[in-house]
């Protein structure tokens, strides 16, 4: 399985914002720097998580990024599932559908292996993710303009 850059810049925003105690509240732009990535693309990626309820933004002074509740106790499997949406891992439909489709096994089999990739990060939480050595690499992050 491969996953889409956008689920990538998720995770690693949920990982860094998780080792986040002492600091107070980051920025999406400085997130974005100590993760080395464009501002654009880890604002989008910050609002999904914001919509999914793992994110928390407050404006203004003293405002920031915080993981909520939801964000420090949920499955990586379901956030990645929810990251990635319902697609399958081939089409076969569209402008040129496959002949194969109505009799073919490997888009069943590779349901099955995402289900199974899907099914392997059930188990793991946000906290598995920024244990050491993780955890203290993340903390140790500091942007560009740091």
């Amino acid at each position: 399985m491969r996953l889409t850059r956008f689920t990538d810049l998720a995770l690693r925003a949920v990982m860094r914002l998780a080792v986040n105690e002492q600091g107070g509240p980051l920025a999406t732009r400085d997130v974005a720097e100590m993760m080395n990535v464009p501002y654009t693309h880890m604002a989008k990626a910050i609002t999904r998580l914001q919509h999914l309820g793992v994110v928390e933004a407050r404006r203004g002074r003293g405002g920031g990024l915080e993981l909520t509740g939801l964000g420090r106790r949920v499955s990586v499997g379901w956030l990645v599932r929810e990251l990635e949406g319902e697609g399958e891992v081939v089409t076969c439909e569209g402008d040129q559908p496959c002949p194969l489709h109505g009799a073919c096994r490997l888009r069943h089999a590779l349901r099955d292996a995402q289900e199974a990739f899907y099914s392997s990060l059930e188990p793991l939480t946000v906290a598995d993710l920024v244990a050491p050595p993780a955890g203290p690499v993340l903390v140790g992050l500091v942007g560009r303009s740091s």
